[in-house]
């Protein structure tokens, strides 16, 4: 059974934006799309660990800051000849809020 932890008005990340989220079971980025859509990810780029929630969101993918490498906010993996993959969260956006999913968090925690 999915449990969701209520994190933040969708309004607290602006449009091709991201923040870093705290919770009490770890530390993600969330992506919000131009569409509205919401993404969570490791905020660690595969390739040098660069902060992706400082990075440019375009359609559904971001930038990293430090060396360009662009991650699929969808699937974590990263794009054109750039080789790896940061893990993925459910959210979803619900009565304006954002959500994640705190088994998968928790996951993340015990790792």
């Amino acid at each position: 059974m999915t449990e969701w932890i209520d994190i933040a008005p969708l309004d607290d990340i602006p449009k091709r934006g991201a923040r870093m989220v705290k919770t009490a079971l770890g530390c993600v980025a969330v992506f919000r799309t131009t569409t509205d859509e919401v993404f969570a990810l490791d905020n660690a780029c595969p390739h040098k660990s660069g902060p992706l929630a400082e990075g440019i969101v375009h359609g559904n993918s971001v930038t990293c800051p430090l060396h360009n490498w662009v991650i699929s906010l969808e699937t974590g993996e990263a794009q054109g000849q750039d080789q790896g993959r940061v893990a993925t969260y459910p959210a979803r956006v619900e009565k304006g809020r954002i959500l994640l999913d705190r088994a998968f968090l928790r996951a993340k925690a015990a790792a």
